[in-house]
């Protein structure tokens, strides 16, 4: 059948008239810019609009109607801003901070816009805009009060909060500095905890709860930007492993200014406080807490007029304990909703608040990936799990007892979910791998209500995109790998193929999923003969913690030996010249193609390197603390892990890339592996770019991978 599609076409582009043949994948379409898709969406209170940005425009889709229409352009706002606006000069802005940019106000009437650094209501009968601040500083992390009379915000190191109808501003904090953040993040806390903010409005919007982080123990690393004339010098909090995290409070302090109230929450030098959470009835504090190494997490309940808190459940673990989203309150507060990994698969339970297990909801060989939504009059909860396939990501209807689950959504591949407040509709966000993404707004049944984006079909219509393949591997142990094969354009059997090997191999990834991959590098690579191939081993997302925890106390040699039983499945196939093996990967992708090269000398003949982590004592204390532990305590475990310490091992070509500012991975890691090269004597080639962050983007993008390409074309030739 396969054959028959293929000579249909074949005599289709072969047809006087017919059709241009479809275009090979450039680096130029790579980087060229295209239409700017929608926002995550924010419903509104009754779940039956909601609100988005695109193309910079605030929009207002009505589930109804199942009409979309434009609010007001963003930049009317940005110009009608105080013009300004200097950056926070406390700290680095973290990409993983989630700051509300559209919020509702309680009536749905009305919008919260953050634009230009200043607040903004708009309303939806008349129209129009009011400016509700107009400061030169920025107002960071706004947040409106469950009653719609306030709104809380960060300015520098301090939080504020202002009553909307007079305008009034009452300063909470007064002692924030560059060093002492009131309501604010350092870099690690949101970097590796995926904490997206740090104060919270109870219910009774009587009290803000907010966390104080002080990080002068944090050391600076010294960033400078190097462009200038004169170079500036930027630099960061940044700990590394085994060095002091910040010391975080957790205090409340009435909207109305006076002093703040202390939660007792343990020596704020020894625990990570990693969730916080109102109890519904405004008088205590829910608070997730982990240890220093995260193999134990208590939910502690704090009184909010005393402080005093006490453990209502805690998780251990041999290994690591992952934080989740996973706690919702039922039952005005007298029952809650939780997520555990105490079987070595996420699942949720059901909780009363004295701590007492009454119900699980979910079990088996799979994970829980989302609580997408609780509709506790209905009886349900709402989740997002891998029960179908480890590859697809479905939800699913399951009662607050638990009992039979129901798959909602149908379609294979990978559905994302944002469901209404009321779980009256949701917003099914879906790719595979032959499906390009496609938004609809469903009925909770799962049945299609509307389109709300359509399919942009224009990728696989223009360009030639090599199919991708789902290859099993079964391991030299019989564990079972999924791999991902592209093979080059204009196959051929009986040829042999230079082999592209892309690894990541980290953990809370997956890169072998069944959802759209579009236009890529691969795609570039296989139009230029390469066959593309990439294994998620163990230790990577997506299989449930027993699966992740194979990298426990130490990095690369598990990793390492996957990918190499993956690589032989590959060589099996007989199309893959084992002569000419490259790989390919991108911070702990990095890290994965450095250990490949010095523990596999003889595997491939070329790899590219970019943002690796070389010596794990360099990486932060969360993350690499998480999985390595202390480094006093695993020397060992980090000598073996860091790729610096066997450079004189190299024996391939190899191409190292980093961001001279790189805020994740520093580049003082390609710096210590390029010293550690060079005193070997070994020869390799490096390409810097000048950029802020963790990756290359830009004009500077399309020169990186042109470079990536012609190592490629050049080390793997015949």
């Amino acid at each position: 059948m396969l054959l028959r599609c293929f000579l249909c076409v074949l005599l289709v582009w072969l047809a006087p008239g017919a059709a241009a043949q479809k275009k090979p994948v450039t680096v130029d379409d790579l980087t060229r810019g295209a239409a700017g898709a929608p926002s995550e969406i924010t419903w509104s209170p009754d779940g039956r609009r909601f609100a988005y940005q695109q193309d910079r425009t605030v929009r207002l889709y009505d589930v109804a109607g199942k009409t979309s229409r434009n609010l007001v352009s963003l930049a009317t706002l940005d110009a009608a801003a105080t013009p300004v606006k200097p950056e926070p000069v406390y700290g680095w802005r973290n990409r993983r901070v989630q700051e509300q940019s559209l919020q509702w106000f309680p009536d749905g009437e009305s919008l919260l816009i953050l634009a230009g650094g200043d607040l903004f209501r708009f309303s939806l009968a008349s129209g129009e805009w009011t400016p509700l601040t107009s400061t030169a500083e920025h107002e960071e992390d706004p947040k409106l009060s469950p009653d719609g009379r306030r709104i809380s915000f960060r300015r520098a190191g301090d939080l504020y909060s202002m009553e909307i109808e007079s305008r009034a501003v009452t300063r909470l904090t007064r002692d924030g500095s560059a060093t002492l953040l009131n309501g604010g993040l350092d870099w690690v806390y949101p970097e590796e905890l995926d904490l997206g903010t740090a104060h919270w409005w109870p219910s009774d919007s009587r009290h803000i709860a907010y966390l104080q982080l002080d990080v002068s123990r944090q050391p600076l690393y010294p960033h400078a930007d190097l462009l200038p004339l004169r170079p500036a010098y930027e630099p960061q909090r940044y700990p590394k492993a085994g060095e002091p995290n910040a010391e975080v409070r957790l205090g409340i302090v009435s909207v109305s200014g006076g002093d703040t109230r202390w939660m007792e929450l343990g020596d704020p030098r020894q625990w990570l406080l990693a969730r916080v959470h109102w109890h519904p009835a405004s008088d205590s504090l829910f608070v997730q807490r982990l240890n220093r190494v995260q193999n134990r997490l208590d939910l502690l309940r704090a009184d909010a007029a005393t402080g005093h808190s006490r453990v209502v459940l805690s998780e251990r673990d041999e290994h690591w304990v992952n934080v989740g989203d996973f706690l919702r309150f039922l039952k005005n507060g007298g029952e809650f909703l939780w997520g555990s990994e105490r079987d070595g698969y996420r699942h949720l339970y059901r909780y009363s608040v004295d701590g007492k297990q009454l119900a699980r909801l979910t079990s088996g060989e799979w994970e829980v990936t989302d609580l997408a939504g609780v509709d506790e009059d209905g009886g349900n909860a709402f989740y997002v799990s891998t029960e179908a396939s480890p590859l697809d990501r479905h939800l699913y209807r399951v009662g607050l007892s638990g009992g039979v689950r129901h798959q909602v959504t149908k379609a294979a591949g990978t559905h994302a979910v944002s469901m209404a407040p009321d779980c009256g509709y949701f917003l099914d966000n879906f790719s595979s791998l032959t499906q390009p993404p496609r938004q609809t707004v469903r009925e909770i049944s799962g049945a299609e209500w509307a389109v709300f984006v359509e399919a942009d079909r224009r990728a696989e219509e223009e360009y030639d995109l090599r199919p991708v393949e789902i290859v099993p591997v079964k391991t030299s142990d019989n564990a079972l790998l999924y791999a991902r094969l592209i093979r080059p354009a204009g196959f051929a059997a009986g040829r042999k193929y230079p082999a592209v090997v892309f690894v990541y191999g980290g953990p809370h990834s997956q890169n072998v999923r069944n959802t759209w991959q579009g236009l890529s590098l691969e795609q570039t690579l296989a139009h230029r003969g390469f066959v593309i191939w990439q294994a998620d081993n163990r230790g990577s997302a997506g299989r449930g913690h027993r699966w992740e925890a194979a990298l426990y106390r130490e990095f690369g040699a598990k990793e390492l030996a996957d990918q190499q039983d993956g690589i032989r499945h590959l060589l099996s196939m007989g199309f893959v010249d084992e002569a000419r093996l490259g790989v390919y990967g991108w911070s702990y992708g990095g890290f994965m193609t450095l250990y490949s090269l010095l523990h596999a000398p003889d595997l491939f003949r070329a790899g590219v390197a970019g943002a690796s982590v070389t010596d794990w004592r360099l990486y932060d204390t969360i993350y690499t603390e998480r999985y390595l532990g202390l480094p006093s305590e695993n020397q060992e475990g980090y000598r073996r892990s860091s790729p610096v310490h066997f450079a004189a091992n190299l024996k391939a070509g190899l191409l190292l890339i980093h961001n001279l500012e790189d805020d994740n991975v520093l580049f003082q890691n390609t710096l210590w592996m390029a010293d550690a090269l060079q005193r070997a004597g070994r020869p390799f080639e490096m390409m810097i770019y000048p950029q802020k962050g963790h990756g290359v983007a830009g004009e500077a993008r399309a020169h990186m991978l042109k470079s990536i390409l012609a190592f490629f074309e050049r080390a793997l030739s015949p």
